[in-house]
């Protein structure tokens, strides 16, 4: 009973659906670049990787140039360079683009923690570095309507910034001539290659745009509110942005959504740490629940092929 108190009282916070949004933006960015990448027909497992370099590199070029901006290009451009990376691997070696993505993601994990200690010493975190951080806005008028202000207002630039891409990409899929392209190669390369798409060239701007989006969701992990980097701060959200894609199918609003409902749990988590569920699985959460979603998603889809198939064979028989 106790429990449900905290979860009710937790809901009624406007604090807790701020933090929704915070805790979703990494994710949404990812999301967003992982199904640009899939939408060509290529999977980007390096995102965990990615998104760790990018932070890693906001930070240490932040501090060495003094500048928030100048930092964050170092962010998205170090994504874009590791997307390159695995494009390379990928469509011109023709090697495996799980393994070269799981190859990415260790050397991510280590190279990180090395370089670090290289610059500073350190072995954990960028304490000694006087890094910088991107600015938060205040939207004028929306921040007087009460409850609905202190939810949508004064989020992190690249919150909103998420949120406006959701529209970009879901606009560029549907009218542009790059979202057609792309979406032609992913459905078949054969048949665009046949009527003149350069596949392979669509391939490689399809990872570079998935390499930028998930550098700017490095860029709020370490430059959004704390301004330091730290070994494993992406906590799996690489992975997690994996399945919220494949929620999505290709449609971003329903990304958005499936990134939602990770910063809701996420939010929930840490507002319940002081209650009586054990913290373990409170950190749990927010994975399990879109482990537990993506369940669902999957055997909606296969039963939904299985009845298109007994639909085909009816037809077929009658």
């Amino acid at each position: 009973m106790g429990v449900l108190q905290d979860i009710l009282r937790t809901l009624s916070l406007p604090e807790f659906y701020f933090a929704m949004f915070r805790s979703a933006t990494p994710v949404l960015l990812t999301t967003l670049g992982a199904m640009v990448a899939s939408r060509a027909g290529t999977n980007n497992i390096a995102l965990e990787g990615t998104m760790l370099i990018s932070a890693f590199v906001g930070v240490v070029v932040s501090a060495f140039t003094q500048s928030a901006f100048i930092g964050f290009l170092g962010a998205i451009f170090s994504g874009f360079v590791v997307s390159n990376i695995l494009a390379y691997f990928v469509l011109k070696l023709n090697s495996n683009s799980v393994i070269s993505g799981i190859a990415l993601n260790t050397f991510a994990s280590g190279g990180t923690i090395f370089v670090l200690y290289l610059i500073t010493g350190e072995k954990g975190a960028s304490t000694s570095l006087h890094s910088l951080t991107l600015p938060s806005v205040t939207i004028p008028l929306v921040k007087d309507i009460p409850v609905i202000g202190a939810v949508l207002s004064g989020h992190h630039v690249l919150t909103y910034a998420g949120l406006i891409l959701v529209a970009v990409i879901w606009y560029m899929f549907k009218y542009t001539r790059l979202g057609m392209h792309i979406r032609a190669v992913g459905e078949s390369p054969d048949a665009a290659e046949s009527v003149g798409i350069p596949v392979k060239r669509v391939k490689y701007i399809a990872l570079s745009i998935s390499g930028i989006l998930t550098g700017m969701a490095g860029a709020f992990l370490s430059m959004g509110y704390v301004g330091l980097f730290s070994s494993g701060m992406t906590a799996g959200r690489g992975y997690i942005a994996l399945a919220t894609q494949a929620i999505a199918a290709g449609n971003a609003v329903v990304g958005m959504l499936a990134s939602l409902l990770f910063g809701f749990c996420q939010s929930m988590a840490n507002y319940l740490q002081s209650s009586s569920i054990p913290l373990q699985f409170i950190q749990l959460m927010p994975y399990l629940i879109i482990v537990i979603a993506y369940t669902i998603y999957c055997y909606m889809v296969e039963q939904r092929r299985k009845k298109k198939q007994l639909q085909a064979a009816a037809k077929k028989n009658g």
